[in-house]
């Protein structure tokens, strides 16, 4: 019984052995064929450029690029670090979703926030809102009772009385 134990030991042994060694020698001519595909594959992209051009997560109205400009500079001269504006959405409100607004400093840009460059000013947008809010048009409207951004967002399912939060 022991003898057939250990024939069975050395038996395992041994296919594991052969094991090892098939699986070292198919794989890594495998790895190699793919990362060299992958790499060809990756340089053919980068040389086909889209037809479609990129459009702009948010426009922005000629009124908010000005107002926005001059917010910028005067925050610049208190704070050199300051690029742009900084547009994310909040969940507070009556109905869900806010838009909320931030200085933007040198330094501070998530690698996923998209730039949207309009009439001279840089706007960033936060990764998070983008879903949110692409599409939406910034303006700003000053009358006899009210000086704000609006945001005419089309995929606002609902808003509020008030019209600072919106659902989607």
């Amino acid at each position: 019984v022991e003898e057939t134990g250990l024939k069975v030991a050395q038996a395992f042994r041994l296919l594991m052995r052969r094991c090892a060694t098939m699986m070292r020698h198919f794989a890594r001519p495998f790895r190699l064929r793919s990362l060299s595909r992958m790499a060809s594959t990756s340089s053919a992209m980068e040389k086909k450029k889209s037809r479609i051009p990129k459009k702009d997560v948010v426009s922005i109205s000629e009124t908010a690029a000005e107002r926005i400009k001059n917010l910028v500079e005067r925050k610049k001269q208190t704070d050199s670090k300051v690029v742009g504006l900084r547009l994310g959405v909040r969940t507070r409100g009556c109905n869900g979703l806010s838009f909320v607004m931030d200085y933007q400093e040198d330094g501070k840009v998530g690698k996923l926030d998209e730039k949207v460059s309009a009439h001279g000013v840089d706007v960033y947008v936060d990764s998070k809102a983008v879903f949110y809010i692409v599409g939406t048009e910034m303006d700003w409207v000053e009358d006899d009772l009210r000086a704000e951004f609006t945001f005419e967002n089309p995929n606002a399912k609902g808003t509020c009385g008030c019209g600072e939060s919106f659902n989607i």
